[in-house]
């Protein structure tokens, strides 16, 4: 390339460019999470579920681990005190249970996609499948993200402190703006933890963070054994203890709308009697919402009825039990059951 080829671009700031924390940068930032943490759900945006109505978390989202995000960020080039501010709503949200989480969401999605509010619970358990579903307890291990324009030198050492000696998960990302004739651009930098460790950093921290939640982890994992007239099922997860009484329902008479009126919105149907490609192409085609989450579905265990395929979600938590009960109610002459039993 010839010498002249080269020109300089200068960087600009927010402020002169009038780009604003909560009305621009937020705004971008929750529709391009991505940009800033993989695998993240934003829950909530300006979250201020606190005794001080005036302290509200920029973003909050919840990774595939049950861990909360706090996000937060500020348009200026020295971060202010953005990390001190970060660490007190960390602490405020670390005790936060699934089912307030739940209601949270509810809230999110009234104000940026109020047509989904009523799949909230089964947005999240199915995000959190991983994790325990609608049994997830989230971990009181809360993630930061710290966005600014900069960082001045006591917010960078005060967070590899907290970072390196108590094993804090914080991040910091470097917002850059440039103007390019009529165009903003944005450079997206992570500057703490660097790159090139951010992935040793982060599989470390996950090892020690599976480590304690085995030793904490309280949930009820209890298996199920189905009995029907054709015999006894060896102990299944509940998933598949479902799926099992399901298809020995079905198999033995009882429609699939009569099953459906049990398990709701957990046996959806499509029309056409169809397997394979074909009938994860209708499912999403007719439920969008399942889109990126085909695997929370039975879709290589298919029910078909006049001219219909019927599909069960995996996505069982504490309603197992009581929905396992009710179906069995429905069998045709009895002889439907189901007992605890332990995985061999």
């Amino acid at each position: 390339m010839k010498p002249d080829g080269l020109h300089p671009v200068p960087t600009t700031t927010f402020a002169a460019e009038q780009v604003w924390e909560r009305s621009d940068l937020q705004r971008l930032l929750r529709a391009n999470i991505e940009v800033i943490a993989d695998g993240v759900l934003v829950v909530s945006e300006e979250f201020g579920a606190f005794a001080d109505a005036r302290r509200r978390i920029d973003l909050l989202g919840v990774d595939r681990d049950g861990r909360l995000v706090v996000f937060e960020l500020k348009r200026t080039t020295d971060g202010g005190h953005v990390e001190l501010q970060a660490l007190r709503y960390a602490a405020m949200v670390s005790a936060m249970t699934f089912d307030e989480l739940v209601e949270y969401y509810e809230r999110y999605l009234s104000q940026v996609e109020p047509s989904a509010v009523d799949e909230a619970r089964e947005r999240l358990a199915a995000w959190l499948e991983d994790a325990g579903g609608e049994e997830t307890i989230l971990s009181r291990e809360v993630r930061i993200v710290l966005v600014a324009a900069g960082f001045d030198r006591e917010i960078t050492t005060t967070v590899l402190w907290l970072n390196d000696v108590y094993g804090l998960d914080i991040r910091c990302v470097r917002l850059t703006p440039y103007r390019v004739d009529d165009r903003l651009l944005l450079d997206v930098q992570q500057v703490i933890p660097l790159p090139e460790a951010s992935d040793l950093t982060v599989r470390l921290r996950r090892r020690e963070s599976q480590v304690r939640a085995v030793r904490e982890d309280n949930r009820d994992w209890t298996p199920y054994v189905i009995i029907t007239p054709a015999g006894r099922t060896k102990p299944l997860r509940k998933r598949q203890a479902v799926l099992a009484m399901v298809r020995a329902l079905h198999d033995a008479g009882v429609p699939a709308e009569r099953l459906a009126e049990v398990l709701k919105k957990k046996l959806l149907s499509v029309d056409g009697e169809l397997t394979g490609p074909d009938l994860e192409e209708a499912f999403v085609a007719t439920y969008p919402s399942a889109r990126n989450n085909l695997g929370r579905w039975f879709t290589d265990a298919p029910i078909h009825e006049a001219g219909r395929t019927w599909l069960l979600s995996k996505m069982w938590g504490r309603t197992t039990e009581p929905t396992l009960q009710q179906l069995a109610d429905l069998a045709p002459g009895g002889g439907f059951s189901f007992e605890p039993g332990e995985i061999e």
